[in-house]
């Protein structure tokens, strides 16, 4: 393990990708310490928090669980909110799966569990550039290493900080003005608009349904709503 893990360091494709995700990293900082504190907030332990940001691997995912954490929310109804949030990835995969083809499949697996927004795009932008597979992939690699590592070190420390500051300031609000943040500037258009305010007045006229089906319910009208939008607003520009 450690002799792959010399040579993996040693090599000049991971250690560029690494070097160029550093800057990304920079804006991880805040994002991973809201994230360390929101589950603090919801009353995880140390372990239980590394094990969520190392596992999840998720920004959005991960503050979204920790405030249905919180709010005493069914686990199942957690993995359920948080796989639909990532639905994005499978379109992330599908672009991804010619360049990773001609890699092992073990390599395979790790990147697919390393794929983020800023290695995506940093990886296709590698893989057009290069013929060379393998040297994309440990380029890749190295990005999601960056990424990853800096994540965890970011959370732990929010982690940290939230135990260590009084729980009278009550930090939890930090959780959902994160995710308001997150959420904000895709607001561009009507039907994004019309989504989120049909997903925001579903989720509180629910809020008597049991085990917080109503956050799967407000999202899957909210989801409904704007694709309708979008789609009548396509027949209207197409007249």
């Amino acid at each position: 393990f450690f002799r792959s893990m010399r040579n993996l360091i040693a090599s000049k494709d991971f250690r560029e990708g690494f070097v160029e995700m550093l800057p990304a990293c920079i804006g991880l900082l805040p994002f991973g310490l809201v994230c360390g504190v929101g589950a603090a907030a919801a009353g995880a332990n140390g372990l239980a928090s590394l094990g969520m940001s190392g596992i999840i691997f998720s920004g959005a995912a991960q503050i979204l669980a920790a405030q249905m954490v919180a709010a005493d929310a069914p686990y199942a109804v957690i993995v359920l909110t948080c796989f639909v949030l990532g639905l994005r990835f499978l379109m992330y995969s599908a672009a991804m799966a010619p360049y990773l083809q001609p890699l092992p499949a073990r390599m395979q697996k790790v990147l697919a569990f390393l794929l983020t927004d800023q290695a995506f795009a940093a990886a296709v932008r590698r893989f057009n550039a290069s013929d060379d597979r393998h040297a994309a992939g440990l380029h890749f690699l190295g990005c999601g290493a960056a990424l990853y590592v800096v994540w965890q070190v970011s959370c732990m420390v929010g982690f940290l900080a939230g135990n260590l500051i009084p729980s009278a300031w009550s930090l939890e609000f930090a959780v959902p003005l994160c995710f308001i943040a997150l959420l904000a500037p895709l607001f561009r258009d009507m039907p994004s608009v019309l989504a989120a305010i049909t997903a925001g007045i579903a989720v509180l006229a629910m809020s008597h349904l049991p085990m917080r089906l109503n956050l799967i319910v407000a999202g899957v009208l909210g989801i409904v709503v704007g694709t309708c939008a979008d789609l009548a607003r396509e027949r209207w520009k197409a007249r």
